[in-house]
């Protein structure tokens, strides 16, 4: 019963997985629009950001800062603004806050690139499962009409190497967007830490003044 059921389930053939991968493929370059849209929006814009972090280095001015950042929209000024809202607590208090949000503000941009990377590693496994599945069947028809064997196997078999073909071309672009995507949150990510090292360098030292 067991393995009927598993030779039936194989000759259903290749066409389901490539619909398979085909709709992956939609869902891939769906993350990765949406993702692409939102890191591209959430922004802070940096030349006004690096003038409220220069201006904060020179004066010291908490209040002013934090009034300054608040003007800013995007996540580069949320992590900072969550620093100088708790550095009237101390520096490690400051740290421990941006580091926080930063984390946070990670999760929120990461979303959804974990199935474009699950896609990129596997589909490529899909694909030859389909292929797998496109021989099985292949043979299957073979053994059922011997008169047209040497055609119906060939057939068959160029059917099922389509779904190894569609799933490398899924895999291949999958993996260019994930590394694209991560190395942009990792750039974000790097600019905002380097920030806040600046801004936990001035709240600690002697110059900082709380203004608020």
């Amino acid at each position: 019963m067991l393995e009927q059921g598993m030779l039936s389930f194989a000759l259903l053939g290749a066409g389901w997985v490539l619909w398979l991968l085909v709709v992956l493929s939609v869902g891939v370059v769906a993350v990765s629009l949406e993702r692409a849209f939102v890191l591209g929006r959430d922004g802070s814009d940096p030349a006004a950001l690096g003038d409220a972090v220069n201006g904060f280095l020179a004066q010291g001015d908490t209040a002013a800062f934090r009034a300054r950042l608040e003007q800013i929209p995007g996540m580069e000024s949320r992590i900072l603004r969550a620093g100088v809202e708790v550095g009237r607590l101390g520096p490690d208090a400051a740290g421990k806050a941006m580091t926080g949000t930063a984390t946070a503000e990670r999760l929120k941009m990461e979303r959804g690139l974990a199935f474009i990377a699950t896609v990129g590693a596997n589909a490529p496994f899909v694909g030859l499962f389909g292929t797998v599945l496109g021989i099985i069947q292949a043979f299957q028809d073979l053994a059922k009409d011997t008169e047209e064997a040497s055609t119906a196997v060939m057939a068959g078999i160029s059917e099922a190497l389509v779904a190894t073909a569609v799933g490398l071309l899924v895999a291949i672009p999958a993996v260019v967007l994930y590394n694209s995507l991560s190395r942009w949150v990792k750039s974000r990510l790097g600019r905002s830490e380097s920030l806040a090292d600046l801004v936990l360098a001035r709240l600690s030292g002697e110059g900082a003044t709380d203004g608020s």
